[in-house]
């Protein structure tokens, strides 16, 4: 098991030995660091408990289902390991074979020291509970925002291609030739017609390799107490979601606007992030790669690139659902055993979580 001095005088995170950050520097703790660091050490510290992370995948139904997943099969290593390097902000580069053009950097990439190889690429998103569009519903409905970036849909879009390549799925089949009368992919009016085709040939993928599914998006939560800057007692946890569970968020959101409106009146963020993976898989399935960067920019349909999609706690709620969502499983005391050597000192208090850490003295006590 784990175990780290709380006493150590070198701020630091549990179990973040060996890493491309350096704790006892304030940058380590910086906004953009400190909200996939301290993910990468809650994983680890759950391991040292004996405490396994919820897992959402998806099922035959193409509904959400939970599990759990250990770090150690998160991680591809052990976290007690000597052997696990973390490299934060950093490029996952077996996926580089996919893509015309440069392969951007995922949160999280975990590495065996000995020969330096990749072994797992993970999206972090840490999230507030309760979010805005549900502080004010009773306890047991609060629910996580979750705003994803464009190089994450690249990202999903290259684990599906990695899965294809290892065990020769019939993805070209799949998709079929419907596509090829798609004349203009840069005009809503022609590619709206074919959203519901792209959206069944999605589902058809992520049916035919289900048992494949794997890990991919790191989802730690937070709770406080509504919308006060005040800890819940019990208030941290992880959910980790697979890649094919993560396509629901905006596959869901677009079945429901056809539903609702018997077509896409629209082009919104969801159904551009659709329409994005899709053409990815669609360029891979036919060049074995494709060029993200131009796919991103050429199909923006007058919205900015800034980020793929967001959704409200109360979108994403129906999926989490769980008894960790209702009482995350880490009392806040345990903060201490997590962020160690003084290192929320470090802290700039600009984000929520680190403002309330920073503001929270007493849980150092």
């Amino acid at each position: 098991m784990l175990s780290e001095n709380i006493s150590n005088q070198k701020p630091g995170l549990f179990g973040l030995k060996y890493s491309n950050r350096d704790f006892t520097q304030k940058e380590a703790w910086g906004k953009n660091c400190f909200n996939s660091s301290f993910p990468a050490s809650l994983c680890s510290y759950l391991y040292s408990k004996n405490l396994e992370n919820i897992y959402i995948k998806i099922n035959s139904d193409l509904k959400i289902e939970h599990s759990s997943i250990s770090t150690d099969n998160l991680y591809g290593i052990k976290p007690d390991s000597d052997n696990i390097f973390y490299a934060f902000e950093t490029q996952f580069t077996p996926y580089q074979q996919y893509l015309i053009g440069n392969l951007p950097g995922v949160d999280l990439v975990t590495q065996a020291k000995d020969i330096g190889s990749c072994l797992q690429a993970i999206e972090i998103k840490l999230t507030a509970l309760p979010d805005n569009t549900t502080c004010d519903l009773a306890e047991d409905y609060y629910g996580c925002e979750i705003v994803v970036r464009p190089d994450t849909i690249v990202y999903l879009a290259c684990s599906i291609a990695e899965t294809v390549k290892l065990n020769t799925h019939p993805i070209s089949s799949l998709i079929g030739r419907n596509f090829l009368e798609l004349s203009d992919w840069t005009e809503p009016e022609s590619v709206i017609p074919y959203i519901s085709d792209m959206i069944s040939v999605i589902d058809s993928i992520a049916l035919s390799m289900l048992e494949y599914q794997k890990p991919f998006l790191m989802q730690p939560v937070w709770k406080t107490e509504g919308k006060s800057s005040k800890f819940a007692e019990y208030c941290l946890d992880v959910f980790i979601w697979s890649n094919l569970a993560f396509t629901r968020l905006f596959i869901d959101l677009t079945k429901q606007e056809i539903d609702t409106f018997g077509r896409i009146r629209a082009i919104k963020r969801n159904t551009r992030t659709v329409i994005w993976f899709f053409k990815m898989l669609y360029d891979f399935s036919i060049n074995g790669c494709f060029n993200h960067k131009n796919i991103i920019d050429a199909l923006s349909y007058n919205t900015k690139n800034d980020k793929a999609f967001a959704v409200s706690g109360r979108v994403t709620y129906p999926y989490m659902r769980s008894k960790a969502l209702r009482q995350p499983r880490i009392h806040m005391e345990e903060i201490k055993r997590i962020i160690l050597g003084g290192g929320q000192n470090l802290l700039s208090p600009e984000r929520r979580l680190d403002a309330i850490i920073y503001n929270s003295p007493n849980l150092f006590n």
